[in-house]
């Protein structure tokens, strides 16, 4: 009879503290062997642990460490690969902040201890020693005083922002007269004024000249002279006295002023702004970036600032070629570009020689001996074929066509400006 209710098989039961085997298959005619004897351990309570169970164990304990040694691998490579492949220019070096500005200073003092190396008794030269004597109660008429050992000086210099007073900063300092060096000179205490007429800083000590000035001069004699000795420096040389007020926030957000003004360079700091601060950065032009301060950082600009200038961004680099025609220089950036064209550059050098030649008279003859000049003109053109230059879209393939013509650095220039007449020239070109 076929029963028509639901079955039910009972299962065999598993013996205490074992742990199944995987279900086997066994071929017809054979039956399934019974469960091995089980293998005690401790004494202490711990349940018996059969062969099939230390398999099944040491099967987990290896996954187990095979995933946890992988999940280990790839948090720590994971971000080291992200920050290696974008690494790039820091905010801090492509832009500053707007009001963290330098204020320029100048001032008019007096350098003495010239050792006959100063101003050669200029009137200003007096009046200035006559002016500064008067301070200190000596009246003195100008026209009796000797200015030798004194030179009238400009002295520079930068204040920087946030420059509180008692900060020290360096200054330059210029001769305005006709001293020969400022060599051992000690500049004077002189008031440093700002465009606003009023005194920030004072300078004063001795002048470092990174020059000399040797031998007599005058006629027979010699002199040499190497660098600019007229011209010195004072390390920390000016005490600044009054702090110039800086405001870099404004309405709760500060602006970020790009040194080299791109779009494009813009448009990727605002970018990589928003990653960190989610719709906090806007791309105003081509030089500002405007970025809100959230609220959580309002209270803390500084540090807000700080985070801004630690982002990394990957600037533009315009194509660009500058020529420097006075020292014959020639700097081009990576993305300059030739279109296929052809290029044939000769050399043509014209000599001219100027000699004088005697016209004498015959021995009996009425005359008198007179000097002739003759001028021989020579004209000397190189040849040179004409030169057909593929597509050129590196600046290393560049370098090496043109070097390949065998052109010296001003021929280059030559012909940098006639690729660009001719438009073959995909870059920028600037000449100095």
């Amino acid at each position: 009879m076929i029963p028509t209710g639901p079955q039910t098989h009972p299962l065999p039961a598993r013996p205490t503290g074992r742990v199944p085997e995987p279900r086997r298959t066994e071929a017809p005619g054979r039956t399934c062997g019974t469960w091995p004897t089980p293998i005690s351990h401790s004494p202490a309570g711990n349940l018996p642990l059969s062969r099939p169970g230390l398999r099944w164990a040491r099967k987990r304990w290896t996954r187990w460490c095979t995933a946890t040694l992988l999940g280990l691998l790839l948090f720590f490579s994971g971000p080291l690969t992200v920050t290696s492949g974008a690494a790039g220019v820091r905010v801090r070096d492509l832009a500053m902040i707007a009001g963290a500005r330098d204020n320029q200073l100048v001032g008019f003092g007096l350098v003495v201890g010239l050792a006959g190396d100063g101003d050669k008794d200029p009137v200003y030269t007096k009046q200035t020693i006559a002016n500064m004597l008067q301070r200190y109660g000596i009246n003195v008429p100008p026209t009796t005083l000797s200015a030798k050992n004194v030179a009238v000086v400009m002295v520079t210099a930068d204040i920087p922002p946030f420059a509180k007073p008692g900060t020290r900063i360096d200054v330059q300092v210029a001769s305005m007269g006709d001293a020969k060096s400022l060599q051992g000179g000690v500049l004077l205490q002189t008031p440093l004024l700002g465009a606003d007429n009023r005194v920030y800083a004072v300078a004063q000590g001795p002048v470092a000249v990174g020059g000399f000035t040797g031998g007599q001069g005058g006629a027979g004699g010699a002199t040499v002279t190497k660098n600019h000795p007229t011209v010195g420096t004072i390390i920390g040389g000016a005490l600044v006295e009054r702090e110039i007020p800086a405001e870099i926030v404004r309405d709760n957000a500060v602006e970020l002023l790009l040194r080299e003004p791109d779009f494009t360079t813009a448009s990727r700091i605002a970018a990589a702004i928003n990653n960190l601060f989610t719709n906090r950065a806007e791309a105003v032009d081509a030089t500002t970036v405007r970025v809100t301060i959230p609220e959580s950082w309002r209270d803390r600009p500084v540090d807000f600032i700080a985070r801004l200038e630690a982002v990394e961004v990957q600037p533009e680099v315009p194509a660009r070629i500058i020529i420097n025609e006075r020292t014959g220089t020639i700097v081009a950036t990576s993305r300059i570009r030739i279109s296929p064209c052809a290029i044939s550059h000769g050399n043509i050098t014209i000599n001219v020689a100027s000699t004088l030649n005697v016209s004498q008279p015959n021995p009996l003859g009425a005359g008198t001996t007179v000097v002739t000049p003759s001028t021989t003109t020579e004209v000397t053109e190189n040849k040179a074929g004409l030169v057909p230059l593929p597509e050129l879209p590196t600046v290393e393939q560049v370098a090496s066509a043109l070097n390949s013509l065998g052109v010296t650095p001003r021929d280059m220039m030559a012909i940098f400006q006639a690729l660009k007449q001719a438009g073959a020239l995909q870059a920028e070109l600037v000449i100095r």
